[in-house]
């Protein structure tokens, strides 16, 4: 770790105009970013008693190397360039607020030609209109309670399309829950303006359709048709359960989201009630871990900023009204940001009496509720992970912390289609987002440890690459932050130059490598780090037999007892490399073993044989084309036509043909 003296700027040399700061670690990531009033002010404080910081700040500071400024015109400014940094970078040390738990949504797919009604989690998706979000009980009661008065496609696509084959739709069709466009029951414009009533009803026009239903329940009556006038009354009953669930809290024509939190000495909970209509139409929640001495109005400036700056369009819009424990800080450009965001006002409040503050206190219960449930949820998982850390560094000896680890793996059949993985663990947890896949030829294929020394050769070299860029890239950033400086001092309204850094590459290395295998394959992982200089990640093998620990060049495995927590954790990143690295070998060789008769025309790659099946329907029809009509197909010029003739021309009139076949499974791809 490092000493904050050592990289200390003199106190002269920071301005004292309104700016934001980076500090970086030693290999050249943005571990945190902030911003300050007073730059000088701010930054002093991270240097003047290290010792006094809480831990988090305290670990931030000795992380890192050295700390960058860029000074900005005024606090809206400053705003804006931390948030642009915090989205690009995503420091490891910066407040991130995350979900409690992952809520649910009703989506309605808008983009397609039949529209389909489902529930989603995750990332939003173009096209695709959501409501909610509830509870996961809710929304499956809701939406088989809408169904039966709008009944918009809910089906898969292989549902559908399998349906569409057949001529018969599937049972939601049978009981009138579907509309069976699959089937042709319904036109495309009509199951679109079905969707689009769906919608309209969940975006708060219920009492329209309730009433429209009314009415043609008394003109039903008022012929006679009872039976027709029963199944009305029955969907306006439905419709009212759905209408009445969200009980009115507040005027009709309000539309806030109303926000409280409960915090204690290092972690927060944020509740948010989402209000349209004066109903509340959704809830979601985030728990947040204190970096910085951060008083409640910066929590509420950072939750805004990235609730509104990340996902600004959840709720369908962003509300005319933020309610809000405490006045963040800056709100007046807090507010003419997220103004700028939704295209109209929104104001930011503290709601004093009355419904609102009555409705601010029941969401403040809730998030007091959601923290105890996280710290109970997570104290025995803190517990664990960082026991399993401390183990396997003391059980291997190893001189630092092992913040992040990387896990390969082998995979091939009899040496063919080999492949190799690499997983991600950073703290204990698994780091998706950098998980790598290898292809390996050659002679590199030749066994498992040439196949690991050329994964690690590969890997560490684009390391060793991007770092010497990232020194190169440190240096100009640098020389314009010394000219920025001296700009500023000689005029502080003078704002600063310097060059943003790029998006941070994967160019760091982990503390401790783990490869599947004993001792050659340990070796190999270990001569390939020493051929590229590096020595400083250390090397370990788990093999499976007697889930044994090896380390280079030794003839004694390290046996850690079973109940250890640090052998659990080598053998779940073991197993994660694994399932990883056979997920990609079946890919691999289920497009290897696919075979068609279009795989021996010379110039033919997969792209062009894809887009002449596509343009002719089968190898058949490619077989009966001409050379212009060959040539008319995407991507096939004169040549590459004549070529094709003249392959299929040489087979002979009575060749037998070959359809594209998976030779794992025996279906038939292409007739």
């Amino acid at each position: 770790m490092a000493n904050p003296a050592s990289y200390r700027p003199k106190t002269g040399e920071i301005p004292t105009n309104p700016g934001v700061y980076r500090f970086r670690d030693p290999h050249g990531r943005v571990i945190y970013v902030g911003k300050a009033k007073s730059l000088r002010s701010r930054l002093n404080s991270y240097f003047a008693n290290p010792a006094g910081l809480l831990p988090k700040t305290y670990a931030m500071v000795h992380a890192a190397s050295s700390v960058e400024w860029t000074v900005v015109g005024s606090e809206l400014e400053s705003l804006q360039l931390e948030y642009t940094w915090i989205k690009e970078f995503k420091p490891r040390f910066n407040v991130v607020f995350r979900d409690d738990k992952t809520y649910p949504y009703l989506a309605v797919t808008m983009s397609e030609k039949y529209p389909r009604v489902q529930v989603m989690r995750g990332d939003k998706r173009k096209g695709t209109r959501y409501f909610g979000p509830y509870t996961a009980g809710a929304i499956r009661e809701t939406m088989d309670t809408l169904l039966r008065v709008f009944p918009v496609r809910s089906c898969s696509a292989g549902v559908f399309k399998r349906a569409e084959a057949s001529g018969r739709p599937c049972l939601l069709g049978y009981i009138d829950k579907c509309s069976a466009p699959c089937v042709g029951r319904i036109s495309p414009e009509d199951h679109r303006a079905l969707a689009e009533d769906f919608c309209a009803f969940m975006g708060g026009e219920a009492k329209r359709f309730i009433t429209k239903l009314e009415k043609q329940m008394a003109d039903a009556v008022g012929k006679l048709d009872y039976e027709h006038a029963a199944r009305l009354r029955d969907d306006i009953t439905a419709l009212r359960k759905v209408f009445e669930r969200n009980a009115v809290v507040l005027a009709e024509d309000t539309d806030a989201d109303v926000f409280a939190l409960h915090e204690d000495e290092l972690e927060a909970a944020v509740q948010v009630f989402h209000v349209r209509g004066g109903r509340i139409r959704g809830q979601r929640g985030w728990v947040v871990e204190k970096v910085e001495d951060f008083s409640t109005p910066d929590l509420v400036e950072h939750l805004l900023q990235q609730v509104y700056g990340e996902d600004g369009d959840t709720h369908g819009r962003l509300p005319r009204e933020v309610l809000v424990p405490v006045a963040p800080s800056n709100a007046e450009d807090l507010a003419e940001w997220l103004g700028g965001i939704r295209g109209a006002k929104v104001d930011i409040r503290v709601p004093q009496r009355g419904d609102k503050a009555a409705l601010m206190s029941t969401v403040r219960e809730n998030a007091e509720h959601a923290l105890k449930l996280h710290k109970t949820r997570r104290a025995g998982d803190i517990t664990v992970r960082s026991q399993a850390l401390q183990e396997l560094q003391e059980a291997l000896d190893l001189p630092v912390p092992l913040l992040r680890i990387e896990c390969f793996d082998v995979s091939h059949v009899q040496g063919t289609n080999v492949v190799a993985s690499m997983v991600v663990v950073e703290d204990g947890l698994p780091k998706k987002s950098d998980y790598r896949k290898f292809s390996i030829t050659g002679p590199a294929a030749a066994d498992d440890t040439a196949a690991m020394h050329d994964v690690l050769t590969r890997r560490f070299r684009h390391y060793l690459q991007d770092k010497s860029a990232q020194v190169d890239e440190s240096v100009l950033a640098s020389d314009g932050q010394d000219a920025a400086r001296e700009a500023a001092a000689d005029n502080p309204a003078v704002l600063d130059t310097t060059t943003p850094a790029p998006k941070a590459k994967f160019a760091y290395p982990p503390n401790l490598v783990v490869v599947d295998g004993g001792q050659p394959q340990v070796n190999a992982a270990a001569r390939a780090l020493r051929d590229l200089g590096i020595d400083d990640v250390y090397v370990v093998g788990l093999a499976k037999r007697l889930e044994e620990v090896w380390l280079p060049d030794s003839d004694f495995p390290v046996i850690l007892p079973r109940t250890s927590q640090g052998l659990y954790l080598l053998q779940r990143i073991r197993d994660e490399a694994h399932r990883f690295a056979i997920t990609f070998h079946r890919q691999k060789r289920g497009k290897a073993m696919t075979v068609s008769a279009l795989d021996a025309v010379p110039g033919l790659g997969a792209s062009k044989r894809k887009a002449l099946l596509a343009h002719f329907g089968s190898v058949k029809g490619v077989k009966a084309a001409t050379v212009e009509e060959l040539a008319q197909a995407k991507g096939i010029g004169p040549a590459l036509a004549t070529a094709i003739v003249n392959h299929f021309a040489s087979d002979g009139p009575e060749a037998v043909t070959v359809p594209a076949i998976n030779m794992t499974t025996g279906e038939i791809i292409e007739t």
